[in-house]
């Protein structure tokens, strides 16, 4: 390795630690929630907060991160990010109320934002060559899984054996070596310019993406637009977001660069991108709940299915490289063809399905989903210049957790309204005139002349309309990877362009 090579090399290990680090915060909260509701004397509502609010500030830290580091530079954002970030997860191990942790949680999640889109931007900036970024990609694609698979897990032990502040503490070690890593080896950005903000366009787009991620995280609860404050968040959406874009489109000077958009691999990167985050994080949200609560698994089974997809996205950073640098428009529909496999197949479950074949389901869909993140990246910032490119990584970044979070909100919808639509049909059929309750499987199975036998087919009913439910959200997953595919013929191959 040459001398160019080994800073680079060094910058990869630090960035691909700063991303984990803040990517572990995002997922090891969940398995606290039970404990923190507990501790802290809060209702099931109100714990929720901990999670939404995170949510919102990260949302609108988000699109901010390019103005940042064309203000101060890539290298004092980083160091002041990681900073708060660390300070704030420490405050949230040491609160003995829910108020100060909604509070140090929103701290939390604005000082993390701008960690994945700057990580992604200087490790893009670093690896020019097609073919050592796509390396660079998988390596830090590998952080982006691991961290984030282990930390739930440890998280969960940590806080049962302990203590839910345990879930916090445990971030520490690794944040505090994150930003050494920082100061001791990131240098400043040479495009650091004095930029004005546009307060108009920012308020008026923080305003938007706070009520769309609301409405989002609480809508299914709220009952949707039958709830007052949902269609008041609604409408407070509509017209922030026609504000922003009016804004956008005749400022001189715009809070998002319309340049990004002129960038044919960059606009397209962006819908692909959105398909990305539906795909990778609805099963892990789906999958656990159905199979523990009407399929019988234990949490040791669920871990495991869960870790074996992890298994197969790292099989998939692995052999992605590779094929990318064939033509990533191959590999990426290889990818959403491998994953679009898995949710017809996982259409197909029953109460009966055993964990082995759960696993491999799993395995081939996380194969897919490493395939079609590596050329994404590529193909998505290969011609966008590098004076846009905090810009074009920040806005990447928001669309794919917005894609994210639509998505799951879709399939928690199509669950619960076919559910409610599956219980009718099925309870219309089963009555004492149908010929199928009088085989003897199902006399022994549920007596309708007695009250036990009535609840355990109402149970029964229940259970198998809610499984065509999943069923229904996983056909619905299919064709969300599948359909796009042909759209891969207008992506422009070519390779990355020169600073300018």
């Amino acid at each position: 390795m040459d001398e160019r090579e080994v800073p680079r090399a060094i910058i990869l290990v630090v960035m691909s630690l700063v991303t984990a680090v803040y990517l572990c915060a995002l997922t090891v909260v969940n398995v606290a929630l039970p404990q923190m509701q507990g501790a802290l004397s809060a209702t099931p509502d109100q714990i929720s907060w901990v999670i939404t609010l995170n949510l919102v500030a990260t949302a609108i830290a988000t699109p901010l991160t390019g103005w940042l580091v064309a203000k101060w530079g890539q290298r004092k954002v980083l160091i002041w990010c990681v900073g708060g970030f660390s300070i704030t997860t420490y405050l949230c191990a040491t609160v003995s109320s829910l108020e100060p942790l909604l509070v140090y949680r929103i701290g939390q999640g604005a000082f993390g934002a701008p960690l994945v889109p700057i990580a992604q931007a200087v490790i893009l900036n670093a690896y020019k060559e097609p073919d050592k970024r796509a390396v660079a990609m998988g390596i830090w694609g590998m952080s982006v899984v691991i961290g984030p698979g282990i930390a739930p897990a440890l998280g969960g032990y940590m806080a049962e054996e302990y203590s839910w502040r345990w879930t916090f503490y445990l971030l520490l070690p690794v944040s505090l070596a994150a930003l050494l890593g920082v100061v001791a080896f990131i240098k400043e950005s040479s495009n650091a310019t004095i930029s004005k903000l546009n307060w108009t366009g920012f308020i008026a787009l923080s305003i938007a993406v706070t009520c769309f991620q609301i409405i989002l995280d609480r809508g299914e609860r709220l009952d949707w637009f039958e709830s007052t404050g949902i269609l008041i968040l609604g409408l407070v959406l509509l017209f922030s977001f026609y504000l922003f874009l009016m804004n956008s489109l005749y400022s001189k000077n715009p809070f998002i660069k319309p340049q990004l958009f002129t960038d044919r691999n960059f606009s397209l990167g962006l819908f692909f991108v959105f398909v990305y985050g539906m795909l990778n994080v609805t099963p892990t949200v789906l999958l656990p709940t159905m199979l523990q609560d009407y399929v019988g698994y234990p949490d040791s089974d669920i871990g495991f299915i869960l870790a074996m997809r992890s298994v197969g996205i790292f099989l998939g950073f692995l052999v992605a490289p590779k094929l990318s640098q064939i033509d990533p428009r191959y590999c990426m529909a290889l990818g959403l063809f491998a994953i679009g496999v898995s949710g017809v197949i996982s259409a197909t479950f029953n109460s009966q399905i055993t964990v082995s074949f759960v696993s491999w389901v799993g395995v081939l869909q996380g194969l897919g989903c490493g395939l079609l993140w590596i050329p994404l990246s590529l193909v998505t910032f290969a011609t966008l210049r590098e004076n846009l490119m905090a810009d074009g990584t920040a806005f990447f970044h928001l669309i794919r957790n917005y894609g994210s979070s639509i998505f799951i909100a879709l399939n928690v919808l199509v669950v619960l309204r076919t559910s409610k639509i599956n219980n009718s049909e099925l309870s219309e059929i089963a009555n004492p005139y149908n010929e199928r309750l009088s085989l003897p499987d199902a006399e022994n199975s549920f007596n309708l002349n007695t009250t036990e036998g009535l609840l355990l087919l109402a149970q029964e009913i229940t259970d198998q309309a809610v499984m065509i439910g999943y069923l229904n959200s996983f056909i619905l997953y299919a064709l969300g990877a599948l359909l796009p595919i042909p759209l891969l013929a207008l992506i422009r191959k070519n390779s990355p362009s020169q600073n300018s």
